[in-house]
């Protein structure tokens, strides 16, 4: 009975203890639950650009009105806090929270990011969405940016981009011979085989390099953007045979500690809400080039051209060189493309007899 009574007041005493330890974490959950996170969101592009510097000032709206402004987002435009090119740095080194960019522009720090983009003759925009979301591309997108301490999120797509704007006429293979033409990614290394010498420049600076002949040609995304940055006015040869970017591919990054700071309610909203931007892009972009296009013609007296067929083989020649080349160096490379591959063929036999024979039905 002694060590029955024992026992039993041992446990009565230990009951402060335990209620308060429990009233503590309810405390510390509440405030957790009340605490306000300030952020920012840098960007590769200008300031509210449209589509590509919109659709991060839509997040941070979204993510404002969903948390109740628990989680507040200010965005930053191209050189606001840091140059375009350094948006990934900042996010890794937690300079800024979250950003906004391409991981084409990443290529020199991994290899195999241009992949998480576009890849030249690769997966339009439908076929990335399912690749990454239930193909498995996304686990292998966070496994490349881990050791940086980066969470990649699909960030929006723009759709088929065009071949871009020229000053100079393209009949053949040797109009590629020294041609200067800006265009990033592994579209950059395939013009390269082609003779002609790929430039890295961020939107802004465009249309004065080639106002001042500083480069040949650009490719940027498609009539809605090209028409706002006004390359009709300082080229007169456009060309939209898609080839290089067949569905670029955005991306939102976010530093992994701040992620994990975040109570688990705010992660879901920072999820979710990039889910709705990457639809709501691709979205736009539909939309949008349509009437831009159509603008582009008739009140610029912009001719829409096509590639010669032979200078179009000579660029898939190229771009599967490109590929095995990558991988044979890069066994990141290898992994990544080993699934994009096996997605890219199996989903390219469905569209084949759906989505392609669908177009031609509808043109009867």
């Amino acid at each position: 009975m002694n060590k029955w009574i024992k026992t039993l007041f041992i446990g009565i005493a230990s009951l402060p203890l335990l209620v308060g330890c429990g009233k503590d974490n309810s405390t510390k959950k509440v405030a957790a639950e009340q605490k306000v996170y300030n952020w920012k969101l840098v960007t590769s592009w200008p300031k509210n650009f449209p589509g590509l510097g919109t659709a991060p000032e839509n997040f941070a709206k979204q993510v404002n009105e969903m948390s109740n402004g628990r989680l507040n987002i200010k965005v930053y435009g191209a050189g606001e806090i840091v140059p375009g090119f350094q948006v990934f740095d900042a996010v890794s080194q937690g300079s800024a929270q979250m950003g906004h960019a391409a991981a084409y522009y990443w290529k020199g720090k991994m290899a195999a990011a241009p992949i998480f983009t576009a890849l030249p003759f690769g997966l339009n925009a439908q076929e990335t969405n399912g690749w990454l979301h239930y193909g498995g591309g996304l686990e292998l997108w966070r496994e490349l940016y881990k050791p940086f301490g980066v969470i990649p999120f699909a960030g929006g797509n723009t759709g088929v981009q065009s071949a871009g704007w020229f000053k100079k006429e393209i009949n053949s293979l040797d109009d590629f011979k020294g041609l200067k033409m800006r265009i990033p990614g592994l579209g950059g290394e395939v013009i390269q085989k082609l003779g002609a010498i790929p430039v890295a420049l961020t939107g802004g600076e465009l249309f004065t390099s080639l106002q001042s002949g500083a480069i040949d040609a650009t490719e940027w995304v498609g009539p809605y953007n090209d028409l706002a940055f006004g390359f009709h006015k300082v080229t007169d040869h456009y060309y939209a045979s898609g080839w290089h970017e067949p569905g670029a591919m955005l991306e939102f990054t976010v530093n992994e500690k701040a992620f994990n700071e975040l109570p688990k309610d705010l992660q879901k909203i920072v999820e979710v809400a990039t889910r709705a931007v990457n639809q709501d892009m691709l979205d736009e972009y539909t939309a949008r080039n349509n009437a831009a296009l159509k603008t582009l013609k008739t009140k610029h007296g912009v001719e829409v051209k096509t590639l010669p067929a032979d200078v179009m083989q000579a660029l898939k020649k190229a771009s599967s060189e490109v590929l095995a080349e990558q991988a044979a160096a890069d066994p990141m490379f290898a992994k990544v493309m080993a699934s994009y591959a096996k997605f890219q063929k199996q989903v390219g036999a469905y569209h084949m007899i759906s989505e392609v024979e669908y177009y031609k039905n509808r043109e009867l």
